[in-house]
């Protein structure tokens, strides 16, 4: 047996063991069957890691999909299944070329310097550098996937399944381009998705502007924008207010409520475009919400969604105003050149000095924001590719709706359909260059287009070498929304195709549901008529103790750093933290107490551990089987039946636990067993024979041994999963004749006996329990010294024998005095004592041996006599002017500070009453 130290040390053993589990292979699922833990055609467990950017580090929100993930592979491995958890990570291509191209800055180059296949060069050398990182971090968590299949989505096989399912749905007819209303960001210069725009709360101002309306005869302005006289000559004008008045420069109508008395008269006129000049026709259009502004809106169609649906519907024009970098172009007129929000600043100038600014209001509002460089996104319309989603998500629907893919916690299922009944098409292309290039090509002598899997070298209508292919790439979710069947093989007929598609499990934040989930599950059923696995488990976000969002501007955000939590804390502690904190969607607030409070416990079962191990080296091992555990059940005490029967009892409550997701639940049960029952309890009362000395009657010392090392070897096993590193390091250290098989990550998982449950023990133990804690609170309100014992009188009824048998015990764990313990059937109170109650058996404990009564009531009655003065001084408060003008909270505070007061003034004087 191994001899352990004094205390648990993470740093002495999480990196030893991790290699060691992964040189022996035990992540791998071949290695499994070879050593005879999963059968090839038995029961299988698969998942696959959400593929983590290469241009991130690790965060709290990694370690807690690991964590979970990791548990469930751990737990599916003990059961016998063969399992993968597979990893990889993502190419992550907008953050990937912001990351380079900044990169890049600092040697006061552009991407376009270089052109784009050094760039992509460039990109690569970045995931050379931080691929490494990423991957040791994982490590460092302890997870337990099989790294000889790691996949990255660039990788030709994954790339070659990008392909083909472009091509597959291009196909069919389910992608298509097209100009669209599209969210742009002009850092990135791209189309993002709805998704990947962040709403962000932003006080700004409402211009109120008014445009003049002019008859059939209007001929123009008759003086230059600017001059101060550009309206001169209108008499009739419509008002609209706009959040964004650089946009002004594309307006091509003006829409009104029809039933909106103020404007109707209005309705058919038309109206001038300040600055421009553009004739702009005034239409009626439901859409438009009286109660805002004035009630009349600017018609932008090509940069704005509701006005884009506006314009189609009354056949506007579509004026674009602005370049991809966010500058004004040619059609803004005197504006041309400048960036978007000094065109702002210069139209609202101009407009004040053309009497045709209104006024000007605060107003609060959400603005959207590019997800990776934060830029405010630009709505505009742009040709780009689009998945039809509809069609898609009408699938996704049905396969949620009839069970055959589960979401946990299930009141997202409310979401889900909310989502998928109101989808969009989906855009799909970026105007990047790191990515999956959109498998589209061009010929330039007949303006064929087609797709292709494979690089085409003609075209195949007219059979022309001059073709280009198209130079956008694909969004990122495209290549992500295949990672559960492309990364074991798909197109191809794997060997992992064939055994671990559908997967089981995909486990993520509640807020990628539809960024991510939705997109696999859209395209697994497109694609292959199967969901890509049977259950979705959502975890919440982490936040701090105080409940707000953790953010790199946090001043403490360091001690949020997972890798700084490892290093202080250890591995197993924040694995622990982040399984049990939370329930499935819910939000988690991270305490550091909680961590310290996972740390605590793995020392705590470590240094239990080690009294175990330094108390059975020389002990007889011969009752105890391999397979079973104890098998000689004819010696037990009532306390060995008792744990016995609890950590059975435990066994079959983790197990349902596990089996029904209820991973925090369990991880939980398994702690309260190990610290408040095994150590608090059964090994301070295995002490009682374990210290026996060699006079008198010999004692059984090695029963309890046994027990220790049964309900310990037991208690590691169903703890593994969520703290492996401890768990691991301690059962190695165990004799090997209680132990099964070579390593606890390949142990079986332990199944409920319920030949071992015994309610007689537990009620009894119970009984036993509740009479030490009793008197251990009497000794607690009298500040009675830890190592003094006290006498005793116990009238325990139908209880004698039960408590006669367990003298030592009760004893031992109350600081009795064993020569002034009395045990008897029944006995007439005992006066000046203090009494504890269990079931039907009564505890006296004379006062005298405990406190100096005289003592003792001068202090009771100087705490009784502050407590009822302060008591009246309540009571008048409540009853005088104070309950009717002060606030109510204040007010009920009072009223339960009273009750309170009350309570304690009656322990008071019960406390006075024994004493008399």
């Amino acid at each position: 047996m191994t001899e352990l130290s004094k205390t648990y040390n993470p740093k002495e053993h999480e990196q030893r063991l991790y290699h060691w589990w992964e040189s022996e292979g035990y992540f791998k699922p071949e290695t499994l069957i070879a050593k005879g833990v999963a059968t090839k055609d038995g029961a299988r467990f698969c998942i696959t890691m959400p593929p983590p950017n290469v241009t991130g580090i690790l965060h709290l929100g990694h370690a807690m999909t690991a964590a979970i993930e990791d548990l469930m592979t751990r737990y599916y491995r003990m059961r016998g299944f063969e399992t993968l958890f597979l990893p990889g990570s993502d190419h992550a291509g907008i953050a990937t070329q912001n990351v380079v191209e900044r990169e890049l800055a600092k040697e006061g180059l552009t991407r376009h310097d270089l052109g784009r296949a050094a760039f992509i060069e460039k990109c690569w050398e970045w995931k050379g550098k931080t691929h490494a990182r990423i991957t040791d971090q994982h490590r460092q968590l302890g997870i337990s996937c099989d790294w000889e299949r790691e996949r990255f989505t660039l990788d030709p096989g994954l790339s070659r399944a990008v392909r083909t399912a472009f091509h597959t749905l291009y196909e069919r007819g389910l992608i298509y381009r097209g100009p669209y209303m599209v969210n742009w960001c002009p850092r990135c210069e791209s189309a993002i998705s709805d998704l990947e725009v962040e709403p962000t709360e932003h006080d700004s101002h409402l211009w109120h502007v008014r445009y003049p309306v002019v008859g059939e005869a209007w001929s123009g302005p008759q003086h230059p924008w600017g001059s101060g006289r550009w309206a001169e000559g209108a008499t009739t004008f419509i008002e609209m207010a706009t959040t964004r008045p650089e946009t002004i420069l594309g307006d091509s109508g003006v829409a009104v409520h029809p039933t909106d008395p103020r404007w109707q008269a209005l309705i058919g006129k038309t109206a001038v475009l300040p600055a421009i000049g553009r004739l702009i026709p005034i239409v009626a259009d439901e859409v438009v919400e009286p109660e805002f502004g004035t009630g009349a809106v600017k018609v932008t169609p090509a940069h704005d969604p509701t006005d884009y649906e506006i314009g189609a519907r009354h056949n506007l024009l579509q004026v674009d105003v602005m370049t991809p970098t966010g500058h004004m172009n040619e059609d803004a007129g005197p504006y041309a050149g400048l960036e978007r929000y000094a065109c702002r600043k210069a139209i609202v100038a101009d407009f004040e000095k053309e009497g045709l600014l209104v006024k000007v209001e605060p107003y609060h509002h959400t603005v959207g924001h590019c997800q990776r460089c934060d830029t405010i996104i630009e709505p505009r319309i742009s040709t780009q590719w689009f998945v039809r989603a509809r069609p898609l998500a009408e699938a996704a629907i049905r396969v949620v709706r009839d069970g055959t893919m589960r979401i946990i916690p299930d009141r997202f299922e409310k979401t889900w359909f909310h989502w998928m009944e109101n989808i969009r098409d989906w855009c799909i292309s970026r105007q990047l260059w790191w990515g999956h290039r959109i498998p589209v090509w061009y010929c330039q002598d007949c303006d064929h287009q087609w797709s292709a899997v494979e690089d085409p070298t003609q075209c195949p209508k007219c059979g022309s070498s001059m073709i280009v292919q198209d130079e956008d790439v694909l969004d990122t979710w495209f290549s992500s929304g295949l990672w559960p069947f492309s990364t074991l093989g798909w197109p191809d007929e794997t060997a992992d195709m064939q055994r671990f598609f559908p997967t089981d499990m995909r486990e993520t934040g509640y807020d990628i549901l539809f960024f991510w989930v939705a997109r696999e599950t859209m395209l697994s059923l497109a694609l292959l008529d199967h969901a890509p696995y049977h259950t979705v488990y959502l975890h919440g976000l982490i936040r701090n103790e105080r409940g707000e969002k953790i953010s790199k501007s946090m001043p403490d955000a360091w001690k949020y750093d997972p890798l700084y939590i490892i290093d202080e804390y250890g591995t197993d502690a924040l694995r622990y933290t982040l399984s049990t904190s939370s329930t499935p969607g819910n939000d988690m607030n991270l305490d550091p107490r909680r961590l310290e409070g996972a740390r605590n416990f793995a020392n705590k079962i470590w240094q239990a551990a080690r009294f175990i191990l330094m108390n059975v080296k020389d002990s007889n091992l011969t009752g105890f089987r391999q397979t079973e555990g104890l098998h000689d059940l004819s010696g037990l005490e009532l306390e060995d039946r008792w744990i016995l029967s609890r950590v059975e009892r435990l066994t079959g409550d983790v197990f349902a636990l596990m089996e029904t997701q209820q991973y925090g639940e369990a991880g939980r049960r398994v702690r309260d067993f190990l610290w408040d029952e095994f150590c608090d309890w059964y090994i301070e009362a295995s002490k009682v024979r374990l210290y026996a000395g060699d006079a008198g009657a010999p004692v059984d010392k090695d029963t309890p041994r046994l027990v220790l090392l049964t309900v310990l070897e037991r208690a590691l096993r169903l703890l593994h999963p969520f703290m492996p590193f401890v768990t691991e390091a301690l059962w190695q250290a165990l004799p090997s004749a209680v132990k099964q098989g070579e390593a606890l990550i390949i142990a079986p998982w332990p199944m409920q006996n319920p030949a071992l449950l015994d309610d007689e023990a537990e009620a009894q133990m119970a009984l036993l329990m509740d009479l030490i804690r009793g008197i251990r609170n009497v000794r607690s309100e009298y500040n009675v010294e830890a190592g003094r014992r006290v006498a005793a009188t116990v009238a325990a009824g139908a209880s004698t024998p039960l408590i006669e048998a367990r003298r030592a015990v009760l004893t031992f764990l109350a600081h009795l005095d064993a020569d002034a313990l009395e045990i008897v059937t029944a006995c007439e109170p005992v006066a000046q004592s203090a009494s504890v109650l269990a079931g039907d058996v009564v505890v006296y404990l004379p006062l005298a041996g405990l406190v100096d009564l005289d003592a003792e009531r001068a202090r009771l009655n100087k705490a009784l006599e502050n407590l009822e003065g302060r008591i009246n001084a309540s009571r008048q408060r409540l009853a005088g002017p104070f309950a009717e003008k002060a606030r109510p909270d204040v007010v009920q505070r009072e009223r339960e500070n009273l009750a309170a007061m009350e309570t304690e003034a009656a322990q008071v004087r019960e406390q006075l009453a024994r004493l008399s």
